[in-house]
């Protein structure tokens, strides 16, 4: 790994996934972009501020990562699922147009924008891997419980975007790789007040997160491309 870049890179899996590069990847050129004027970012890890909705704001970014060559890894590691006291849908009385707007600005039309500048960035001529954060819950058929309206559909969005995406960078190289990655309910911000639901042992820190989605993505092919992967490498159904 040469160049290295990770979106979202001052949230808690985002940061986890800038320190885990640094110590596996020590001679890499790391990226971490952030809206955050405060972002802390690891010595040697070269930070840039990019406003994910305004593009000339990432293509300037990209044009800076591009300076060192190739990007051998990307990672997007944004996205909400609530907001304030805006929280997921129990039942269609609690849709709004505001709820709606607001999930997929950030879990979809945000990433999506971020691959229009960074996914050609990957090598023509090896392998190269354009990873998002999706979730099991953006899966169709593995929906039995409902609810969570603009968090599902935003992430069902997402992972057709990815598929899509993986079609045509395929075309430019059948090397290159575009998956989503599900990290399981990890303890941070965005699942704190869900962590009362879920067991012990089935809630992650980020750094074990993390550190199973970077197995997951050593050993994704092409073949995997265009699909949605769980941190335990299990792959999530459409």
């Amino acid at each position: 790994m040469h160049n290295i870049v990770v979106s979202g890179g001052s949230g808690a899996i985002g940061s986890a996934f800038v320190d885990e590069l640094v110590r596996k990847y020590p001679h890499a050129r790391i990226h971490s972009l952030s809206r955050s004027p405060d972002a802390r970012v690891p010595e040697g890890v070269q930070w840039l501020q990019v406003d994910y909705l305004d593009e000339e704001s990432l293509h300037a970014a990209a044009e800076q990562v591009a300076k060192e060559g190739a990007v051998d890894l990307m990672i997007v590691a944004g996205g909400i699922l609530h907001q304030g006291d805006m929280m997921p849908e129990k039942s269609l009385r609690d849709l709004s147009a505001e709820k709606l707007l607001a999930l997929f600005t950030a879990n979809t039309v945000a990433p999506a924008l971020t691959a229009k500048h960074f996914l050609p960035l990957l090598p023509r001529d090896r392998r190269g891997v354009f990873a998002a954060l999706s979730a099991r819950v953006g899966s169709i058929s593995d929906n039995h419980l409902g609810g969570w309206y603009s968090y599902r559909a935003s992430k069902a969005a997402l992972n057709m975007f990815i598929r899509t995406a993986a079609i045509e960078i395929r075309r430019r190289n059948p090397q290159a790789i575009a998956a989503g990655l599900h990290p399981g309910t990890v303890e941070s911000g965005l699942s704190q007040p869900f962590l009362r639901n879920v067991a012990p042992d089935k809630r992650f820190p980020p750094q074990y997160a993390v550190s199973r989605m970077m197995d997951v993505i050593a050993t994704l092919t092409p073949a995997d491309s265009g699909q949605c992967f769980a941190w335990d490498g299990s792959l999530i159904d459409p």
